[in-house]
């Protein structure tokens, strides 16, 4: 019985196709000369009433903001009292507090997992660098580096290192690319 009474004295507004239904309904045909007039009473003063409560509207308004000049309360304090109010009522709210813990708890795995990944990555490098394939592709690259150095003119034959390689053959390029060191030609011995 309850549930009939309250489909009956439903609480929410017309929807767009209930408003559509009642425009689309006749009620004038239905209604008599006398509860015509009785609606059009109704009708208007239901209008007065709502005029008068937006003029006494507006003028709490406007005493509302005369009473917050007086204050020293501006829009932007109002705006940071609101913010500040709203943040602290959702930071109590149960919910915030699971979702904060869970995602702090989720952070603190993700820290371990990217460790976890650096430290394997870091396992790898140094797997790889030990690797016969990487052993091999050194040993060509130092081979290569000294047969240059032969050719453009170097004389340490030492081998070195990989990076030592490395940094003697961008020292040698650099010579040679700055132009080196001068040469004297036998005309300018001849001055």
């Amino acid at each position: 019985m309850e549930a009939q009474a309250q489909g009956l004295l439903e609480t929410e507004p017309l929807q767009g196709r209930d408003e559509d239904a009642i425009a689309s309904a006749d009620f004038s045909s239905m209604l008599s000369e006398e509860e015509k007039e009785e609606l059009k009473a109704e009708l208007v003063q239901l209008e007065d009433e709502i005029t008068t409560l937006r003029q006494v509207l507006s003028a709490k308004e406007r005493h509302l903001v005369e009473i917050k000049q007086k204050l020293g309360m501006n829009l932007m304090n109002e705006l940071k009292q609101n913010l500040s109010r709203s943040w602290h009522d959702m930071q109590t709210t149960t919910a915030y507090k699971k979702t904060h813990e869970t995602l702090s708890h989720a952070g603190q795995k993700a820290t371990a997992a990217f460790s976890n990944v650096g430290t394997a990555i870091s396992k790898k490098f140094g797997d790889m660098r030990n690797s016969p394939t990487f052993k091999s592709f050194e040993e060509r690259v130092e081979t290569t580096v000294t047969s240059l150095k032969t050719k453009v003119g170097g004389t340490n034959h030492s081998g070195g290192s990989f990076e030592e390689v490395l940094n003697s053959t961008a020292h040698a390029s650099s010579q040679n690319a700055s132009g080196g060191p001068r040469q004297t030609t036998d005309e300018e011995l001849q001055c």
